[in-house]
């Protein structure tokens, strides 16, 4: 997929560096004297866990937030960024782990938004739409530059960011989960760009949870623990078992099928359900499919980007409108009903996009986790503080979300910590079928392992689990069952005793991980 980092220059010159560099929050340390160095036309692959202070570290390098002490040194001499503008006219630009696009403007403004090309009458929009259409081709992706961005699936959006970064010509480039919503596919055309990148002298800082694929693309890598650095090795000393340990402590696995009891009656049924493309293209993303899951048992449907794993989700939620079909909750006909009514009839949906819409940022931890269940505490116009907060503490205590407490900002939770909320949220209204699409999306290790903890419970407690992934290593997990989706249909089913190699040919990509 990428060129052999031997190929690079072993000993880059350090370009920028932080210095026993720590950051404190209140009563929380998330860095604690870090030393990191980034070298010219190499890729230091970050590691570490969700809160380990990976984040939080490269917001201080690309000027987002200030040290609370330490120092950053550009080119040997000590700097200050007064704000993420001045990092950038130094040559430094940052792709953001979670989305900042405006969905309302097309991608051309999006790209060039606060850096507008000026001609002699303003600005110049036909040379903005002319680098664009050049940025997507560099990137292989047929998006026009006037396509509003809330028109594009989430990883065309990611694209986007991608581009945006691109443009700028920088050259300190830090991608922060630039592939966590990226088809297979389009990670291997921005690991092409990422090797030009490199071999012109760009210095680049890659962090990813997918640990096998930051594997190709590194020269060194670094993992951050509890706001220390803990590992430092060049490629050719790390594997694996390296990065895990070193993370974690452990070599941890995302567990396996729940047993010891027997499945239930059927919980959720699908027939011949038929979605045409919601982007108004003529085709079915779901086509003519039709699927029965009993309570207790875990699903999990795998399929690559455009496969229609999304779309039979959100159709199911109520989210999307399915064309023809009948979805039935425990026998019961559930079509046209709404999502407020799907979640009251005990369907539930965690979405893929958390952060657009799994969460509201103006929200607390707490309220976000009481939302969903407002109804449970709610009589006529008054609420009941004592059964919302009792709430809370008991979703805070299940799904285990690390925060000082229910009051606290949403924002200021880890990855990891946030997709545990949406989880507890939908957990919290007492479903019977959960449905979650790409739940371990931009998590690491450690949470992921976690969340499928969680699923496996619900499972034993007679819960009936779907989840949708993009991994093949998470199919063999925790499923009872791995459904595989090509072209909107069911192409093949497996059990537990499935191989990699199995599910891929299935799914119609050409050539195993």
């Amino acid at each position: 997929m990428s060129a052999p980092v031997s190929s690079r220059n072993a000993e880059g010159e350090v370009v920028l560096a932080a210095r026993n560099v720590a950051k404190i929050y209140g009563a929380v340390h998330a860095l604690k004297g870090v030393n990191f160095e980034i070298r010219r036309g190499q890729v230091t692959t970050l590691f570490g866990e969700n809160g380990a202070g990976k984040s939080t570290l490269m917001k201080i390098l690309s000027g987002v937030i200030q040290p609370t002490s330490g120092e950053i040194i550009l080119d040997g001499q000590p700097v200050s960024f007064q704000n993420s503008t001045h990092a950038r006219n130094l040559g430094i630009s940052i792709i953001h782990q979670e989305l900042s696009l405006a969905p309302n403007l097309p991608v051309r403004d999006n790209i060039f938004m606060g850096r507008e090309i000026m001609g002699p009458t303003g600005v110049n929009f036909a040379e903005e739409e002319r680098q664009v259409r050049q940025l997507m081709a560099d990137l292989e992706e047929d998006i026009d530059p006037m396509t509003p961005v809330e028109e594009l699936r989430l990883g065309q959006q990611q694209i986007v960011e991608i581009a945006r970064a691109l443009s700028i010509d920088s050259r300190i480039l830090i991608m922060d989960e630039p592939t966590s919503a990226l088809s297979a596919a389009e990670v291997e055309v921005l690991f092409k760009v990422i090797n030009d990148l490199t071999a012109k002298g760009v210095a680049i800082v890659y962090i990813s949870h997918h640990l096998e694929e930051a594997l190709q693309i590194t020269d060194h890598a670094v993992v951050l623990r509890d706001g220390n650095m803990t590992a430092w090795a060049p490629r050719a000393e790390i594997d694996l078992n390296w990065i895990v340990r070193n993370m974690v402590g452990e070599n941890y696995d995302l567990g396996s099928p729940p047993s010891g009891y027997a499945f239930g009656s059927t919980a959720l049924s699908v027939q011949n359900m038929v979605m045409r493309d919601p982007g108004g293209n003529d085709y079915n993303v779901v086509d003519d499919l039709s699927l029965d899951v009993r309570a207790g048992e875990i699903v999990c449907i795998y399929g690559l980007m455009g496969a229609g794993r999304s779309e039979l989700m959100e159709a199911l939620a109520g989210r999307l409108r399915a064309g023809s079909g009948r979805i039935e909750l425990e026998g019961r006909e559930i079509s046209g009903l709404s999502i407020a009514q799907r979640i009251s009839a005990g369907l539930a949906l965690v979405p893929e996009d958390r952060q657009r819409d799994g969460l509201v940022q103006t929200m607390s931890v707490g309220q976000n986790l009481s939302l969903a269940s407002i109804k449970t505490f709610t009589r006529g116009l008054f609420t009941s503080k004592k059964a919302e907060k009792e709430l809370i503490e008991q979703s805070i205590k299940a799904v285990t979300v690390k925060t000082a407490g229910g009051d606290a900002p949403i924002g200021s939770l880890s990855g990891g910590n946030q997709q545990k909320v949406v989880i507890g949220k939908m957990m919290a209204t007492n479903p019977k079928v959960i449905l979650l699409d790409e739940p371990s999306r931009g998590i690491d290790i450690g949470a992921k392992a976690e969340v499928f903890r969680l699923l496996a419970e619900g499972a034993k407690q007679g819960l009936a689990v779907v989840y949708t992934t993009s991994e093949v290593s998470e199919c063999l997990s925790i499923a009872h069952r791995i459904i595989v989706m090509h072209k909107g249909r069911i192409s093949a089913e497996f059990g537990a005793d499935a191989t990699k190699e199995m599910i891929m040919a299935a799914s119609g990509e050409a050539h195993a991980a």
